[in-house]
């Protein structure tokens, strides 16, 4: 082992730090000088380990697709049973309405029963939403030589949403069920109580009047009544919910706020009918 002396020794110690910041230079100015051949080094590099992360990574993807697998085959486990359950109920469901089905053409049978005749109908786009003396309205595009009259019903696809109150030669306003003028007797699908729905100008309207001891339940479908001859019996309105203060409402199944396309039927109802015009009943005199 070589000794050095004291002197040599701290010469050599005072030169390190100038020699490697020197290389360090050299290195750089190496780099900048031949960028290329650096670029040339890297992709070497990364050509030779491409091989090795691809071996690498198969085992890994594997192991990923296997513990997907896995998770998979438990959600389809479940969907499964779930799916089970469903087809349980929907066989009780079905036995259920299969009894009901025999049980209602039995008492037809029994009674003799004659289906009502189906109604006509007209189809007429909304052109507007508001106008006229109500809050809650739409005006209809009829078209010419269209035969309706006031105290018509409209429905659209879902349900129930009001009655013709103006009718001119090419169009037709019909007041929602939600305007506060609406007054529609209903009946509780469950209980089969009578209530009468009445508008608020609000999305939903309220349910009032209904039998003592029959209050509406959450969630129970509301239909029309045949009361006073004014709308047909059964047809689908909506659903009750109550309000935060414990107000039965009834959440509409047709679609007020958006209304595209209604039809017009005309189930030859007299009920509650508008009063005609002078001229109209001038033309009904002459014919």
């Amino acid at each position: 082992m070589i000794r050095l002396s004291i002197p040599v020794r701290q010469a050599l110690s005072r030169l390190t730090l100038p020699v490697l910041i020197a290389v360090a230079f050299g290195v750089m100015l190496l780099g900048k000088a031949d960028a290329v051949l650096t670029e040339r080094v890297r992709m070497a590099l990364a050509d030779a380990l491409a091989p090795i992360f691809g071996i690498i990574s198969e085992p890994i993807a594997r192991v990923h697709d296997t513990v997907a697998d896995a998770g998979d085959l438990l959600t389809v486990r479940s969907e499964n049973t779930r799916l089970r359950e469903e087809n349980d109920r929907l066989r009780q469901w079905q036995a259920v309405a299969m009894a009901l089905d025999a049980e209602n053409t039995s008492l037809k049978a029994n009674l003799h029963w004659i289906p009502d005749p189906a109604p006509s109908y007209v189809t007429a786009r909304v052109v507007a939403d508001a106008g006229g003396v109500y809050a809650r309205a739409v005006l209809l595009s009829t078209g010419p030589n269209r035969a309706i009259t006031k105290g018509q019903i409209a429905l659209d696809e879902r349900g129930l949403v009001g009655r013709v109150t103006e009718v001119g030669t090419r169009s037709a306003r019909v007041l929602l069920i939600t305007d506060i003028n609406s007054r529609i007797p209903v009946t509780l699908e469950n209980t089969r109580s009578r209530a009468m729905l009445v508008g608020t100008n609000n999305a939903r309207p309220r349910l009032m009047f209904w039998p003592e001891g029959s209050m509406p339940a959450e969630g129970e479908r509301v239909v029309t009544s045949s009361e006073a001859n004014a709308f047909p019996s059964g047809l689908p309105i909506g659903v009750v919910h109550y309000t935060a203060s414990n107000v039965p409402e009834v959440e509409p199944f047709a679609r007020l706020d958006r209304l595209e396309v209604v039809r017009i039927f005309d189930y030859g109802l007299t009920g509650i009918q508008p009063p005609e015009s002078p001229n109209r009943l001038v033309a009904d005199r002459k014919r």
